[in-house]
C-alpha cells in the first residue's frame, strides 16, 4: 500500500472520535495488564485470609473485592487480561503468517496446485474444532500453548481464502507480469509485490480475528479444556464468577466487563479501519 493511502487512512481514523476512544481504552488496558499487577499490593495468588469473598471497596487494598479464596480480584483480572491478550495475539499472528503464505501461493500458482491447496483447506474446515482441541489437551495437557495451537490451527483457514481471492486478482495485474518478465522468482514476487498489496484486507481481518480468538478461548474454558488454574485468564475468572454469581456477583461482573470492553473496542476499531480503507467511505 502507498504512503498516501496510509495517510488518508490515518486521517479518516483521526476524524472518528469513537475509534480514538476505543484505541485509548485498549492502550490503557494493555498497559494496566502489563504493569498494573506490579504496582498493586497483592500478588495474583496471594490469599487474604481475613477478607474472603469481600465486595468491592469494603476491604482495605481490594478495590474490586476478592474471590472466594481471598485473592485480589483486580490483580487477577489484570493477569487474566494479560494471558487472554497474549494467547489471542499469538494465535492471530500464527493465523496471519500461515493464512497469508498459503493463500498467496495458492492464488499465484493457480491451476491444479491452487485446487489441491484449497481442497486441503476445505477438509480442515470440515473437522470439528472442539474435537481437535480435546485431542490436543489429552496429548499435551491443558495450558496456554495448547490453546494457542488449537486456535491457530484453524484460525488461518478464513485468512487463506481471503488472501487467495485477492492474489488471484493481483496475478493478472501488469506489474506482476513485468516482474515475471524481469526474471523475478515466485517467492520474490509474492513477498515484494503480492503480499504488500494485500496488507489492507489482512490488517482488517486481523483486528476482527482478535476478539474471535478471545471469545473462543473463553468458550473452550467453559468446556473445561481452557487455561488451567492456578494461572488466571479472563475466561476461567468468568467461569469461577458464574458459579458464585448469586452470592458474589462482583466475581462475575469484573472480568466479564473487562472482556466485553476489550471485545467491543477491538471490534469497533476493526470496523473503523475497514471503513477507512474503503475508498467509497473516504
Amino acid at each position: 500500500m502507498t504512503g498516501s493511502l496510509w495517510s488518508e487512512v490515518r486521517a479518516a481514523l483521526a476524524r472518528d472520535r469513537l475509534a480514538i476512544t476505543c484505541g485509548a481504552i485498549l492502550a490503557v488496558l494493555a498497559l494496566a495488564a502489563i504493569a498494573g499487577p506490579s504496582l498493586l499490593d497483592y500478588r495474583e495468588d496471594e490469599i487474604d485470609w481475613s477478607h474472603m469473598a469481600a465486595p468491592p471497596f469494603e476491604a482495605a487494598g481490594h478495590w474490586l473485592g476478592t474471590d472466594r479464596l481471598g485473592r485480589d480480584l483486580l490483580v487477577r483480572t489484570l493477569y487474566g487480561l494479560r494471558v487472554s491478550l497474549a494467547i489471542a495475539l499469538a494465535a492471530t499472528f500464527v493465523s496471519l503468517v500461515i493464512g497469508v503464505a498459503w493463500g498467496a501461493f495458492a492464488g499465484y500458482w493457480r491451476g491444479r496446485t491452487d485446487a489441491l491447496m484449497m481442497r486441503f483447506v476445505d477438509v480442515l474446515y470440515a473437522l470439528p474444532q472442539v474435537f481437535f482441541v480435546i485431542i490436543l489437551t489429552v496429548v499435551f495437557g491443558r495450558g496456554p500453548l495448547t490453546i494457542l495451537a488449537a486456535i491457530g490451527a484453524f484460525g488461518w483457514l478464513t485468512m487463506a481464502r481471503i488472501v487467495r481471492g485477492q492474489a488471484l486478482a493481483l496475478r493478472e495485474r501488469d506489474f506482476i507480469e513485468a516482474a515475471v518478465v524481469g526474471g523475478a522468482g515466485t517467492a520474490r514476487i509474492i513477498a515484494r509485490h503480492i503480499v504488500p498489496n494485500l496488507l489492507g484486507p489482512v490488517i482488517v481481518y486481523a483486528t476482527l480475528s482478535l476478539p474471535q480468538a478471545i471469545l473462543l478461548e473463553s468458550f473452550l474454558n467453559f468446556l473445561g479444556i481452557g487455561v488451567q488454574e492456578l494461572l488466571a485468564s479472563l475466561s476461567n475468572l468468568i467461569a469461577d464468577g458464574a458459579a458464585e454469581m448469586e452470592t458474589a456477583p462482583w466475581m462475575l461482573a469484573v472480568p466479564a466487563t473487562c472482556l466485553m470492553l476489550v471485545v467491543f473496542c477491538i471490534n469497533f476499531l476493526g470496523d473503523s479501519l475497514r471503513d477507512a480503507l474503503d475508498p467509497r467511505e473516504r
